[in-house]
């Protein structure tokens, strides 16, 4: 939850100041963790609007989106 708060945060003071958050994501057991604690922090931070975020995924494979070890395709399930 001290994440997704962190995150939230950073995201809305980016947002306020230049009008976007930029935040890069690896993969990992960080998917669950965001994927149960991200969404209740956001709706705690109006401030903090996804649709304002770039989103880039951090993953040292090379390997297809729809390969069960992608990391960006993690994140899309």
């Amino acid at each position: 939850a001290a994440l997704a708060r962190l995150v939230t945060e950073a995201a809305a003071e980016a947002v306020a100041s230049g009008g976007r958050f930029t935040l890069g994501l690896s993969g990992g057991s960080l998917v669950a963790l965001l994927a149960r604690e991200l969404p209740p922090a956001l709706s705690a931070a109006p401030g903090a609007d996804p649709s304002r975020w770039l989103v880039a995924f951090c993953d040292e494979r090379l390997v297809p989106l729809e390969h069960p070890e992608s990391t960006e395709g993690a994140y899309r399930v």
